[in-house]
C-alpha cells in the first residue's frame, strides 16, 4: 500500500470516527457479514451470528484504537430497539398459547428451579474459583437479559459492566452449545428445548432458538421474560444471606 493511499484511509478514519452513526453502520455490517457466514456454515453454532459480529467488531475498535464510548453513541440506536424485539416476541408465542395453558403448572416449576440455579451455580463456582465479592455479585444476572440483569447488578451492589459481559458470553456459551447438550440428554421437544435456553441464556439463546423452530423460540422467549421479573425478584433478597454464607 503506497504512503498516499495509507493516509487517506487513516483520514477517512478520523473522519468517520467523528459520526456518531460510525457505531451503528459498523453492528450493521458485521452483523449482516456474520449472518452470511453463519449460512455458509449450514447454521453450525460455532458459526453463531452473534458470536462472530462481536468478535468483528472487537477486532475493528481495537485495530483503529477507537474508544467504546464512541462507539457506542451510534450502536445505542440498536440498543433502544432490544426493548420494542422483545415485546414483539409475544407475537408468535401467541400461536402457542392452548400448549402453554397445558403446561403451565410444569414451565412454572422449571422456571423457578431454573432461576435459582442459573443464579446460584454462579455465584458458588465463582467462589470456588476464588472470585471476589464484587464478581460474585456481578455473575448473579447472567443468564437475564441484558438491560435487566445490568439494573439487577447496580441494585444488588455489582458491577453492571461486568454483568453485560458476563451475560453476553453466557448467551454466546448458550447458543452454541445447546444443540449438543440436548441431543447428550435425548431432549427432542422443541418446547422444552426453547424453554430451557430461554432461561439460561437470554436474548441471544432465544434468537438461536428461533433459528430452529417457531415453537422453540416462541417458549424460549416465554422463558427469558418471565426468568427476567422471576430473577429481579428474588436476588435482591437471595443474594445478600448467600454471600453470608460464602464468607
Amino acid at each position: 500500500m503506497s504512503p498516499l493511499l495509507g493516509g487517506n484511509l487513516s483520514e477517512l478514519w478520523v473522519y468517520l470516527g467523528a459520526s456518531p452513526l460510525l457505531g451503528l453502520t459498523l453492528t450493521l455490517l458485521a452483523y449482516q457479514g456474520a449472518v452470511l457466514v453463519s449460512k455458509r456454515c449450514d447454521g453450525h453454532p460455532l458459526a453463531n451470528p452473534v458470536l462472530l459480529a462481536v468478535t468483528a467488531l472487537v477486532t475493528i475498535l481495537w485495530a483503529t484504537g477507537t474508544p467504546y464510548r464512541t462507539y457506542f453513541d451510534g450502536a445505542q440506536f440498536v440498543h433502544f430497539l432490544l426493548g420494542p424485539a422483545t415485546v414483539a416476541l409475544a407475537i408468535p408465542l401467541h400461536a402457542q398459547l392452548g400448549r402453554l395453558r397445558r403446561l403451565a403448572i410444569p414451565l412454572l416449576m422449571a422456571l423457578l428451579a431454573g432461576s435459582l440455579t442459573a443464579a446460584c451455580s454462579a455465584v458458588l463456582i465463582g467462589h470456588l474459583l476464588g472470585a471476589s465479592d464484587v464478581t460474585l455479585i456481578s455473575l448473579a444476572p447472567k443468564s437475564v437479559t441484558t438491560p435487566i440483569a445490568m439494573g439487577i447488578a447496580e441494585r444488588i451492589g455489582g458491577l453492571p459492566s461486568l454483568t453485560a459481559v458476563l451475560v453476553i458470553l453466557t448467551g454466546i456459551l448458550g447458543a452454541v452449545g445447546a444443540r449438543s447438550l440436548y441431543a447428550l440428554l435425548g431432549i427432542e421437544d422443541h418446547a422444552v428445548r426453547g424453554f430451557a435456553i430461554g432461561i439460561a441464556s437470554h436474548g441471544i439463546g432465544t434468537a438461536r432458538a428461533f433459528q430452529v423452530s417457531e415453537q422453540a423460540g416462541a417458549f424460549a422467549a416465554l422463558a427469558m421474560g418471565l426468568n427476567g421479573l422471576l430473577t429481579a425478584a428474588l436476588l435482591p433478597w437471595l443474594i445478600p444471606p448467600l454471600m453470608r454464607w460464602l464468607r
